[in-house]
């Protein structure tokens, strides 16, 4: 018998929920990057350029040769409303570097360095309903008393300027949750949440709130935290009564148990949504909402263990930066550099040398990525000043990161830095005090008792089964650098004999794309080697290749090309010699691929080695030429691969015939998986695509993609020796082309960045090069 409700009830129901709506939006966040005025102060007279925040202070060159530093403004001029209740912030999540901030005129805030966000708060200056103006005066100059203190000149990596991340502007009610950074109150500020014993049973914990009220009078309130799992079940705690007395603040701590918890873990990412409410009267004040997972990170005698099980860390370093447009990236930008290292098979990334985006964090979180956090630094030890503003700027991450699951490791130290026993002594007390509810891991280059893991570079010292004997039993070691420096010194790692006939530069890991095939199979080689020798050290429980991407460099006018993917994000053999490593387990995630995979690394043409290296995971390939079988072969083990979890297949061919190379990859006598390629013919087409790595553009706010012009034969197939000059135009509004136009392929792909401010209507981006016939491609 179907019941009926009465019409009135239903009236109440929909006026309680347009209330609970309407005092839930008591906290309002709003981008802020529309509509700002730049300007370069060593010119004047040129006039204000209208820019969208995320912005670079310059466009530069491919290879940076001459970085842009000097002193820059930026202005905008808006009209805010403000109640007699609410408060206004503006939220700077990264300026490069040194910042004065001033609203209508008055300098109203200072800010160093350029990694970590800052807050000001502005509501005391507003002037509502009328016109106000704020203005950044910025500088990326060399500062000694700034992390990471080394003359750019001197620095292995650019750091850019401008506002290059997102701007915010916060509203809330003047009883409300302060912001994590800004706070600077020891162990508090903001939410922190942790669990402090943890099992697929029960997770149970706490939640801290930092709460300060602006009011003139004393509140009353309660506060509310709510967890909310991906099978939308809620688990809640309330405090009681509290009494806050005007212009004081407070720290609230609760419990929380949660009952068979949905855990965080590498294969199984999953995140709690968390809400922290403000409750005066039984009404919104004040609400925060973020995402955090339920994980338990810890170093045993015998590894490291995550929720109890014992996890061998394989990952990789990552510069933040994109070619041309330096740091400015957009957060879905962030988040494809994120699905390209999990696509790569790892399951690890060491932010190398700083603190990277939130949104960069956020999506190692989504996807199951383990971090390294890491303080700004790299072979430099300042004076006083330098060394309390590395300090200062450790808290400043610790509070802004420390309710990410995807952190593991914190990198309170400064890499390849000479550092006193006082500041490393510091550097813990700090990160101590930053999580009073748990326990950090901490990690160093050097090797101290202070630190909880020894995080050397294979350049500083022997083979890891050294590092043993060396250490203290039990003293765990994560390998921070690998394959690139102890090829680079021509020290060819630990196969001398093999690399005798090797020119310098074919033994080397710094390998551009369009070096050909011998040279970038080397470079696989070098990092197959490297990570085979680390999995001998008993004490080892992970290791970070260097690196993901190639990078610019402050002190030398090259791209340093040792990454297993260009500077576009293109891969090299190295990337699939990585992919091959990880388990063929399938796991259905919207924006990674898993599972079992093949992948040939040869262009099969007449200059191609005849020893045919296939990368898979799979028990055995089998490998055809035009359909004939070459071998079927279980993978070569050595003693350069024989603590990989998959080593190549290697495949003697005994000459050379132009058609197709089929590889097909076999579990328990069942074909799972197969790819092929063709010998390329002469170039006849441009194939042209953009990569989005399963996160659309963005249709609300700035964003950027690389487009790629592939030179193909007439069966679609890459001449990977074509360097064709091909030519990028756009059609369409709110969007530009950024790079070198026209370019030359390199390795048989011309590269440009086609940036949006908001895709609200079609694009059309079309490539040219003499001979070819023009390629469309239509972005809507």
């Amino acid at each position: 018998m179907k019941r009926s409700i009465p019409i009135s009830s239903i009236i109440v129901f929909l006026v309680i929920a347009f209330l609970d709506t309407a005092m839930a939006q008591t906290r309002s966040k709003f981008n802020f990057g529309f509509d700002w005025q730049f300007r370069r102060s060593e010119n004047p007279d040129t006039g204000w350029e209208k820019v969208t925040i995320p912005h670079t202070a310059r466009i530069e060159d491919l290879v940076v040769k001459n970085q842009y530093q000097g002193r820059f403004i930026y202005q905008k001029s808006f009209i805010p409303e403000q109640s007699p209740g609410q408060k206004t912030f503006l939220y700077f999540e990264g300026v490069m570097m040194n910042t004065r901030l001033y609203f209508n005129g008055k300098n109203i805030a200072t800010h160093l360095g350029g990694y970590l966000p800052f807050t000001v708060d502005i509501s005391q200056h507003i002037k509502p309903g009328r016109q106000n103006t704020v203005r950044l005066e910025v500088t990326n100059t060399d500062d000694p008393t700034v992390p990471p203190g080394k003359p750019l000149k001197e620095l292995d990596f650019n750091f850019y300027g401008g506002i290059y991340r997102n701007v915010y502007l916060i509203k809330t009610d003047k009883l409300y949750i302060t912001d994590a950074v800004a706070a600077n109150k020891k162990g508090s500020g903001g939410v922190t949440i942790h669990f402090e014993k943890v099992s697929s049973q029960e997770a149970s914990g706490y939640i801290q709130t930092h709460i300060r009220n602006d009011y003139p009078i004393a509140k009353r309130f309660k506060v509310k935290a709510m967890l909310t799992d991906q099978g939308k079940s809620v688990t809640h705690t309330t405090s009681g009564e509290i009494i806050l007395n005007p212009n004081k603040d407070t720290i609230i701590t609760q419990q929380i148990r949660i009952i068979k918890p949905w855990l965080w873990s590498v294969d199984e990412p999953n995140l709690y949504k968390v809400e922290v409410c403000i409750l005066e009267n039984g009404q919104y004040a004040d609400k925060q909402v973020f995402k955090t997972g339920i994980r338990q990170a810890e170093i045993r005698e015998d590894g490291f263990y995550l929720n109890g099980k014992k996890e061998y860390l394989s990952g990789t370093n990552r510069h933040q930066e994109y070619p041309y447009i330096g740091y400015a990236l957009s957060d879905e930008a962030q988040f494809r550099d994120a699905v390209k290292i999990k696509n790569a098979g790892f399951n690890f990334v060491r932010l190398s040398h700083y603190p990277q985006a939130e949104a960069f964090l956020n999506a190692c979180d989504e996807l199951g990525i383990t971090v390294m956090n890491s303080l700004a630094g790299w072979q430099f030890f300042g004076n006083p000043a330098f060394q309390s503003n590395s300090l200062q700027q450790l808290r400043d991450m610790c509070r802004r990161d420390r309710n990410h699951p995807s952190i593991v490791f914190w990198e309170n130290s400064l890499n390849e830095t000479e550092m006193t026993d006082s500041f490393m002594k510091q550097a813990n007390t700090v990160l101590r005090e930053e999580f009073p509810l748990g326990k950090p891991i901490s990690a160093s280059w050097m090797d101290k008792e202070d630190y909880d893991l020894f995080i050397p570079a294979r350049q500083h010292a022997k083979a890891p089964d050294y590092w043993t004997t060396y250490n203290k039993p039990g003293r765990k070691i994560f390998i921070a650098e690998y394959g690139d420096w102890e090829y680079y010194a021509q020290n060819a790692g630990f196969n001398q004999l093999s690399y005798a006939n090797l020119k310098e530069e074919e033994r080397t890991s710094r390998q551009l794309r369009a070096f050909g095939e011998k040279r970038l199979l080397q470079q696989a080689f070098n990092f197959q080697e490297a990570s085979n020798s680390n999995r001998k050290g008993n004490n080892t429980i992970g290791e970070a290749n260097w690196l993901m991407f190639d990078y610019n460099r402050g002190y030398s006018p090259d791209i340093e090309s040792s990454g297993i993917s260009d500077i576009f994000r293109i891969p090299k053999f190295s990337y699939y010699f990585y992919q091959s490593q990880r388990p063929t387990a399938y796991h259905q995630w919207l924006k990674t691929s898993s599972g079992a995979m093949v992948s040939i690394a040869s262009y099969w043409n007449e200059r191609s080695p005849l020893d045919v290296t296939v990368y898979s995971n799979c028990e055995e390939v089998a490998l055809y030429l035009n359909d004939s079988l070459i071998g079927r072969k279980k993978a070569d083990r050595n003693q350069f691969n024989d603590r990989l979890a998959h080593p190549p297949f290697v495949f003697p061919v005994t000459a050379f015939k132009p058609g197709i190379l089929k590889a097909v990859g076999i579990i328990n006598n069942q074909e799972l998986k197969e790819t092929a390629i063709r010998t390329p013919g002469k170039a006849s087409a441009i194939g042209l695509s953009y990569d989005h790595s399963g996160v659309d553009i963005s249709r609300h706010h700035p964003d950027m993609v690389f487009v790629y012009a592939r030179i193909n034969d007439d069966q679609g197939t890459l001449v990977p020796d074509a360097d064709n000059q091909v030519q990028f135009t756009l059609e369409g509004t709110d969007a530009d082309l950024i790079g070198q136009n026209p370019i030359r392929a390199e390795a048989g792909i011309a590269t440009i960045i086609l940036r949006t401010n908001k895709l609200t209507k079609p694009l059309t981006v079309t490539a040219r090069s003499n001979g070819l016939p023009p390629s469309i491609l239509t972005i809507q």
